[in-house]
């Protein structure tokens, strides 16, 4: 039917806005997935091109929701070559054992009741972690920042399945064409030959033993690890060599290479800082969703001081409002489990940070999010974040100043030191160089020519 070309005086213009309740609803933000940090996928910032969903006037059906980006193929990996090691347990950590489910009488099936028709739908799977393996040219990285307390470090892994919504890490994604986001925490690169990389920067005349430090970005002890064992690899180099280490880390998956720490430790080449955000599992849950739970934490320190390795316990990121209140609670379980330090850095949102952890806010605790930030900013010079070498790490003005107090008195209280002991460099022996590739080439060529 052809439209009518002499239209009521009082018949809106065809240019004019439609109505609000024409206009299709604004769309939601997505909603928290269980064992995530975030389900947000903020664009790397070095990519040149960006789609954006735009309403040109026609709106959305109901049913289609707004064009998302789409994360890369998955590519399947390679399977490692095999260790000496033991296999890896199951992801719940618990033996299977066929004769105890034999010896549970089975009981006749019951009938299934319907569902009702209003019962909730159940969630659909979230997305699955992909495991890419990769080869590096180089492992050590060096650094002359006055606020980090060693020169050299290395990661096994780029991303973290641990998800930690704060995670001052997850910028970095973006330099592999990934997200800061969902990528960071779904999208992990391994480095399949880190130790045979390591082994030739270990080599070279030029070293210098100065302390490695293990997690300064990613952490070693991530699900990963249960499979590749690239963090046992390296930690036999180091013990080999007798290079000084250190490690940061949350998972507790750390005491399965207690005899390679406590090896070193005796030696006074090995210490572990063991990070605690908060001692409440439901807030770890959210925070850190797949790193390991706060108990668990707790028995690793005890087992790794029992073993005589020097342990800090890495009270950090310090939120206002959110774990602060548990700053003393954390100093008196660190000494009643044989730490021998106390650390602690106040929130970092540096880049993708930032809005990620906002949107966290608005979904978990709503009722704080602007405290939460009003404080944070006030120790940041009025920002979310501040990059200078001289406050970054502790913040600055008189909330800054109250917590750095909280802290001092609180380790002062239960006999906690500041800092952990210096490491031995003077046991260290490089490794014996690896066979150069190519002049074992050139040298079969010219075999060839006779």
């Amino acid at each position: 039917m052809r439209p009518d070309p002499f239209p009521p005086d009082d018949a809106p213009a065809p240019w004019a806005e439609p109505p609000a309740a024409a206009l299709p609803p604004p769309t939601r933000p997505l909603a928290p997935r269980k064992g995530r940090g975030t389900v947000q996928q903020p664009l790397p910032r070095h990519q040149a091109w960006q789609r954006e969903p735009v309403d040109d006037g026609w709106g959305l059906p109901d049913d289609e929701p707004p064009p998302v980006r789409r994360p890369p193929e998955p590519v399947e990996p390679v399977e490692p070559a095999a260790r000496d090691e033991p296999e890896a347990l199951p992801a719940d950590d618990a033996a299977v054992d066929p004769a105890a489910d034999a010896a549970v009488p089975l009981r006749p099936a019951s009938p299934v009741a319907p569902e009702p028709a209003d019962a909730p739908a159940a969630e659909p799977p979230g997305p699955r972690t992909t495991l890419h393996p990769v080869r590096v040219r180089r492992m050590l990285s060096s650094n002359d920042s006055p606020d980090v307390p060693f020169s050299l470090s290395l990661n096994p892994y780029r991303g973290c399945e641990h998800g930690c919504i704060y995670c001052y890490a997850r910028p970095s994604h973006a330099w592999l064409d990934r997200s800061p986001g969902l990528d960071f925490e779904t999208e992990i690169e391994v480095k399949t030959n880190a130790v045979e990389r390591l082994r030739e920067e270990l080599a070279r005349p030029g070293h210098r033993p100065s302390p490695i430090n293990l997690g300064a970005v990613t952490d070693p002890y991530q699900p990963a690890e249960r499979i590749w064992r690239l963090s046992r690899g390296l930690l036999e180099l180091l013990v080999e060599t007798g290079h000084p280490f250190t490690i940061v880390t949350k998972g507790a998956g750390i005491v399965q290479d207690l005899d390679l720490i406590a090896r070193a430790a005796a030696l006074g080449r090995a210490a572990v800082s063991i990070s605690i955000t908060t001692q409440d599992p439901r807030l770890a849950r959210l925070l850190e969703p797949r790193a390991s739970a706060p108990n668990a934490r707790w028995a690793a320190v005890r087992r790794l001081a029992e073993a005589g390795v020097p342990v800090a316990v890495n009270a950090a990121p310090i939120i206002p409002f959110l774990n602060e209140p548990e700053i003393e609670r954390i100093a008196a379980q660190a000494a009643a489990h044989g730490a021998v330090a106390l650390h602690y850095t106040v929130l970092r949102l540096p880049r993708e940070v930032a809005p990620l952890f906002r949107q966290w806010l608005q979904d978990h605790v709503p009722e704080r999010a602007e405290r939460i930030m009003a404080r944070l900013q006030s120790m940041r010079g009025g920002r979310d974040n501040d990059s200078d070498f001289r406050h970054r790490m502790h913040g600055e003005g008189p909330w800054a100043a109250l917590i750095a107090q909280r802290i001092e008195q609180a380790a002062a209280r239960h006999g906690l030191a500041r800092r952990l002991p210096r490491l031995d460099c003077s046991g260290f022996r490089p490794p014996a160089p690896p066979p150069r590739r190519r002049a074992a080439a050139q040298d079969a060529a010219q075999v060839e020519l006779f």
